[in-house]
């Protein structure tokens, strides 16, 4: 099986290395897979790619836009009003998710204002 190696730019590479903490496998900088009687560097906090396996399945979806941005390349959308990547959940979405609840309170209000205005 071929893992095509992504690239990161310094932005993704910060964002990447934040999220670093969260996995369960590092240890003071030290990864506990790779551990085999020595300690071993965890390699994603030191690369500009997405190498770990265990990173890419079980840490990077925590940050949905960043996983947005790095793995689904085809399937991902452009939010309409912040800017940032996400994966739609249809064909019709313009929103990210936080945008969405943002989106829905401003029209309901709006509607809401108009109803009350044409009384």
């Amino acid at each position: 099986m071929t893992d095509n190696i992504i690239r990161l730019d310094y932005q993704q590479y910060r964002a990447v290395r934040r999220l670093v903490h969260d996995c369960c496998n590092y240890d003071n900088g030290n990864c506990l897979l790779l551990d085999d009687g020595e300690e071993c560097v965890c390699p994603q906090s030191i690369s500009y790619s997405l190498i770990c396996r265990w990173f890419r399945a079980a840490v990077l979806p925590l940050d949905e836009s960043l996983c947005a941005a790095l793995l689904h390349r085809r399937e991902r959308k452009k939010c309409v009003l912040c800017g940032g990547w996400y994966i739609p959940k249809s064909n019709r979405a313009k929103y990210c998710p936080e945008c969405a609840k943002e989106e829905e309170r401003r029209k309901t209000c709006e509607r809401v204002r108009r109803h009350r205005a044409a009384m």
